[in-house]
């Protein structure tokens, strides 16, 4: 496979994560369209480090996939939070909590 395929399938996954992440009011659908935009830039990394045959990409990809980990286990935390007081995972009810 050459790399224009892996950076189209990259554009059409980031493309997909940013309207998941600008259309939703769902906070769980929001979360997992960040995920596709990190994939994404995975994808994007790991193709271009073996386009040049090193693997700088690789470990790039690995502190992003880290990152990620770490974005889901908070997300998901402040969700519940946001759901134990509002009954509700609308983005819009949480705008309602700023003091």
């Amino acid at each position: 496979m050459i790399l224009n395929q892996f950076l189209l399938l990259a554009a059409i996954l980031f493309c997909l994560g940013v309207y998941g992440a600008l259309a939703r009011r769902n906070a769980v659908l929001v979360l997992m369209s960040i995920e596709l935009i990190l994939n994404s830039v995975n994808i994007n990394l790991v193709a271009f480090g073996a386009y040049h045959g090193n693997l700088s990409g690789e470990v790039f990809a690995l502190f992003i996939i880290a990152v990620a980990a770490a974005e889901v286990g908070i997300g998901l935390a402040i969700v519940l939070l946001i759901y134990r007081n509002r009954r509700s995972i609308d983005l819009n009810q949480a705008d309602l909590m700023k003091g």
